[in-house]
This record gives structure tokens, sequence and C-alpha cells, in this order.
């Protein structure tokens, strides 16, 4: 198959969704399937340089919505050249302007939520959610009343979208997601890491990874690390990722009003060796997030047999505490403390154990190739019911 997938950027620092797709893409490219990206990208961006699939960059657009009619433009011209589109996320224009192009080229598409219908938000924040049930039934619902099938990655991702928005229905189905594993050297990929965070040599730490956002409970990680590291003084805290709100310094006056400055790290984003090696040294992963679709930085830990401490809003939490490779708790306070104390109080054969089981749950359950097998899936479904 051809395929198109529209998404509003292919910035590395964007997450989760950008490495979703570049592996899946990948694995897609091993099946005999050809993907192309159009995006709402600056031409001039420098992460498109060497990007590994073609990318057609037809931004910046205005504003954080990004408007240009560009996207739907290119689309429209360039429609017949695929068999099926993916549009990526909502609350943007990919994904509108995304619908606007299919639908003038007869393009028969999927979309991946990718979490934007969670009722964390609505919660956390009321009157964006009334804007956004306007922009629902103005636009957006219709992007999802229109594609072949609306795509979730994880039954609790399904489960929770419901009902969060009213006025138009969809057909969905979960599919499943998945994360690529390290190399097959793991001490060149530790020494990598070591190169580069040489204070942590040598010490017991826990690795957080992933933005530094306040949706990623990062406040909450430290109130619990605080809590814990008097009792624990050989542990370490790191805190790996792009800071796109300021917070890490607000975090960093805290922790030197501590006196953990020594004690907690702040590498900035990690990739390729450095990255699994922080993993593969890690004594746990920490991802307390408020709300996390699926959380692919989970399913990275447990390639490398590290253990998973995280919340039960991270949607695969089931399958990670079934797994006996993590720990679950509620994104609280007193939740993340507990979490923390909980992993930091067991014994080091128990902790051993657990990365065995964080192992085999990656193996079991979010290998790339079986995420490519199912969007694949979908995408031929979606082409034979436009055909016929």
């Amino acid at each position: 198959m051809r395929i198109l997938r529209i998404i509003c950027d292919v910035d590395p620092k964007a997450g989760g969704p950008i490495e979703g797709l570049r592996l899946s893409s990948q694995a897609l490219a091993e099946m005999g399937h050809e993907t192309t990206i159009v995006s709402l990208d600056d031409p001039q961006a420098p992460y498109l340089a060497g990007y590994p699939y073609p990318v057609h960059a037809c931004g910046p657009g205005l504003g954080q919505y990004g408007y240009t009619r560009a996207l739907g433009d290119w689309i429209a011209a360039n429609g017949s050249r695929f068999d099926a589109a993916v549009i990526h996320g909502l609350w943007n224009h990919a994904s509108v302007g995304g619908w606007q192009g299919v639908r003038r080229a007869r393009l028969p598409y999927v979309v991946f939520t990718h979490g934007m219908m969670d009722p964390w938000f609505k919660q956390s924040a009321p009157a964006k959610h009334l804007a956004k049930q306007a922009f629902w039934l103005a636009f957006q619902g219709r992007v999802l009343r229109d594609a072949e099938t609306v795509l979730f990655t994880s039954e609790e991702e399904r489960r929770l979208a419901r009902g969060v928005f009213w006025g138009y229905r969809y057909r969905e189905r979960v599919v499943a997601y998945g994360a690529a594993g390290p190399s097959a050297d793991a001490e060149a990929e530790k020494d990598a890491f070591r190169a580069l965070l040489p204070a942590v040599s040598g010490r017991r730490f826990l690795l957080f990874l992933s933005r530094i956002h306040p949706k990623k409970g990062c406040d909450l990680l430290f109130e619990a690390f605080a809590a814990v590291a008097g009792r624990y003084p050989d542990v370490d805290l790191v805190m790996a990722g792009p800071d796109q709100v300021g917070l890490q310094a607000v975090l960093a006056a805290r922790a030197e009003a501590a006196g953990l400055t020594s004690r907690i790290h702040w590498p900035g984003m990690l990739s390729g060796a450095v990255k699994w090696g922080a993993f593969r040294s890690a004594e746990a992963f920490v991802l307390p997030s408020h709300q996390e679709n699926f959380g692919i930085v989970v399913a990275e830990a447990m390639a490398c047999a590290t253990p998973v401490l995280t919340t039960d809003k991270v949607n695969i939490w089931r399958e990670v505490e079934a797994s006996g490779g993590g720990i679950v708790r509620p994104d609280t306070a007193a939740g993340v403390t507990e979490l923390l104390g909980t992993w930091l109080g067991l014994p080091a054969e128990k902790r051993a154990g657990m990365r065995d089981a964080a192992r085999l749950c990656f193996e079991q359950n979010f290998q790339a190739d079986a995420a490519a097998r199912d969007l694949a899936d979908a995408l031929q479904l979606a082409a034979r019911r436009s055909a016929a």
C-alpha cells in the first residue's frame, strides 16, 4: 500500500505520536508498504534533514492552531498517489485541514486520537473544554464521523473517550501500539549514557524520561523524591526530557532549597544510544503522568528490562501491573510517594525479578511489528470499503 500520514509536525520533541509514526512506518516498510508524510512543519526546520521518510512540510501555519490552506491543497492535488491516509491527532489544522484535503481527494482515511479525548482534559480545564465542544460540533467531530475507523491504542483509551464530546458518532477500533527495542550492545549504550552524565556512574538512580511538563506529573515526582530521599541517600533522580513550559527552572529552585541539587540531574532530551543506555542503567523508570493514552516510553523501558513505576492514568497500566514488571498507584502526591517508597523498600531479589517480568511484558504486548500489522489491516479495510 501507499500510505499518507498527516500530522502537525515531526519534531522528535513532540513526544510519543512522532516516535510511534516513525516506528510503525519502519515496520510497514518491512512489510512492503510505502509511507509519505505531510505536515505543518516549516520547510526550514532542522529536524527534517535526514528524516527517514519523505516529508512535505506545508507550514508554518497561523498561530498555535496552524491554519494554512497549503495543507489541504497539497493533499487534494496528490491524494490520487495514495491508497489510504492516517490523520494523527486532534485540535489542530493537520486534523481538520487534513480531513478537508482527503475529502477533496476522495482518499479513505483513519484517525488516531492519541489520547486527545481523555476526560482528564475536561476536568483540568473545563472552560477550554467548552471551546473544544463548540469546535467539535463545527469541525473536529466531522473528522471522526467521516473516518473509516477511529483508532485507539488501548481498550482503556477507547472507554475513556466515550461521552466526552457529543454531536457525532464514529466507528471505533482498538489497535496494537508498540515501541522499538534497544540494540544488542548493552554495554556500548550504557557507556554512551555514562559519558553524557558521569555524575550518576556507579550510583543507583530512578529515571524520568519524557517532556518536563505538568501533565507528566513532574511536580509530584519531585515531591515524592524529596519525601523519600533522606531514607535512601544512595539513590539519585534523573529528569530527562525537553522543558517546554519553564517547569525545570521552578523544580530546580525547589531542589536547591531542599538540598537535593546534587542528586537531581537534568540531562535534557535523550535519543539514540544515550537514551537506551539511560533506560538500561536505571534501577527503575518513573512516569507519574495525569494522562497518557499509551506511554511509549513505558514500553521502551520494559524493552530494556527496566521495571516501571507509573500511575493509573497511563492507559496501559493494567498490562504493566498484571505483568509483575511494574508498580501502579494513583496520580496524587501521596500515590507517587507510595510508588517510590514501595519500590525502594523491596528486597534486591524482588527488584531483580521484576526486570525479567518487564521484558516479558514488552515481548507479549508492545512489539512494534504487531502495531504495524494492525494499522495495515485497518488501512486495507478502509481502502476496500471506499472502493466498494
